[in-house]
């Protein structure tokens, strides 16, 4: 069987490169940033990695079932409610959005965000906390952009969101990984934290609810979280794209429920409990109430970075009010109701694989990672030929751990309509089959 191509690394732009881009006497001065062009594998982003696997898709293959990225969006079951889409539609034909926004966004939108993220914490948040950005993407990198001094560091969980890694590389942070204990839950290795810090440490990240582990953190664990941040002086970015996005026994908590222990930058979006990603609504909310964020000029930092950057559509904005307050609950419970049966399905599935490992049963987001018993299969060497070999021969698509930071394993969705998701777990079992070691 022909070995999959591989995942070559994106090695900078040489010297010829420019030569080759003379033509006759001129000489041309342009090419690629090497910030850019000098990026390793796991530093494509998802969509890259995602793209590598796909490049094996057989074109006279069976259908592709995309167990690889979190859009549930594609299917019938997981549409957003009529409510969100109305909201949409009035905000163009009211024509009143049609021209630029505020750099920090709509003053109304701002304020609605604020109320939403407020519930429940100890405190509450005013417009002038919430900044709206182009999805939680862009918050993700207005945050690390206004953290890039000389020298800093962020600490990111192991495994991860690979879009962190690649925009600190290309802003010049520091990486610095702490692991989630798979033993234990996907639990922070609180020990290892005090390890890996120093005095340029300025932040670390988490994401709760899991992307890519699908589990959730307990109020307990958030409070030494943020005890430790506080001792080691750090803020911490509090990723919750998939807040609330939860189908088990633990309840999630707001990181900036601890935000009298340690400042808090939350990022979050309407993409995911919403399902309209495409749409790019996202924010960053400063949970601040002792002023930290304020004194240290970060939140200023922020205002002035939102003024030179894109800002989301207007008429998207003006939808807010409306999405948040005014969709039915009904919608919400159908969603996790669906979400917690499909994370049962990925589950009970797994665990019939002999040569595939999952620690524990999803609670929440979208996601599970999946470790491969590479030993157990011939003609795989590890997680990225997996995943090539199985696009190739099921069209099955997974990501791959390695871009997340674990060699071996796999993240796979099953944010897909429940029947497919049994059809994609019926050809994984195929190919394992395919593929293991006589005993």
């Amino acid at each position: 069987m022909a070995e999959p191509k591989q995942l070559d690394d994106c090695n900078g732009v040489k010297d010829e490169c420019l030569q080759t881009a003379c033509t006759g006497s001129s000489k041309w001065n342009f090419r690629p940033s090497e910030a850019v062009m000098g990026c390793i594998h796991n530093m494509l982003g998802i969509r890259g990695v995602l793209d590598y696997v796909m490049s094996h898709l057989n074109p006279d293959g069976k259908s592709k079932i995309p167990l690889g990225h979190g859009d549930p969006s594609a299917f019938e079951c997981f549409r957003t409610s009529i409510h969100v889409e109305d909201a949409l539609i009035e905000a163009i034909r009211t024509g009143k959005y049609n021209g630029y926004s505020l750099g920090n966004g709509l003053p109304q939108s701002r304020r609605v965000v604020a109320d939403y993220l407020s519930h429940g914490m100890p405190f509450k948040l005013s417009e002038d906390d919430v900044f709206l950005t182009c999805g939680c993407s862009q918050a993700i990198d207005v945050v690390l952009s206004v953290l890039a001094r000389e020298g800093a560091n962020i600490l990111l969980p192991r495994p991860g969101f690979p879009a962190y890694e690649a925009l600190m590389a290309y802003k010049g942070i520091e990486a610095r990984h702490y692991d989630l204990v798979p033993e234990r839950g996907w639990e922070i290795n609180l020990d290892q934290l005090h390890a890996i810090a120093d005095s340029n440490t300025v932040a670390m990240v988490i994401i709760n609810p899991s992307n890519p582990c699908g589990t959730i953190f307990t109020h307990d664990h958030l409070t030494k979280v943020a005890e430790t941040a506080k001792r080691l002086g750090l803020l911490i970015i509090s990723d919750e794209v998939y807040a609330h996005i939860v189908f088990g026994e633990k309840p999630f908590i707001p990181m900036g429920f601890f935000a009298s222990t340690v400042p808090v930058l939350t990022l979050g979006s309407i993409s995911k409990k919403w399902m309209v990603p495409g749409w790019r609504i996202g924010w960053i909310a400063t949970c601040d109430p002792d002023g930290i964020l304020r004194k240290s000029q970060i939140t200023e930092g922020i205002k002035k970075l939102m003024n030179i950057v894109v800002d989301p559509a207007t008429i998207a904005q003006a939808a807010i009010p409306q999405i948040i307050e005014k969709t039915p609950k009904d919608f919400f419970q159908q969603t996790l109701q669906l979400l917690g049966h499909a994370a049962d399905i990925c589950y009970d599935r797994i665990q019939k694989l002999d040569v595939l490992y999952c620690p524990a049963k999803p609670e929440g987001s979208m996601f599970v990672m999946v470790k491969i018993n590479i030993s157990g299969l011939v003609d795989i060497r590890d997680d990225i030929e997996f995943s090539a070999m199985l696009a190739k021969e099921e069209s099955v698509i997974v990501l791959p751990g390695s871009p997340l930071g674990l060699k071996y394993w796999i993240r796979v969705t099953f944010a897909i309509s429940p029947s497919v998701l049994e059809e994609g777990f019926d050809r994984i079992a195929a190919f394992c089959m395919r593929h293991a070691k006589n005993t």
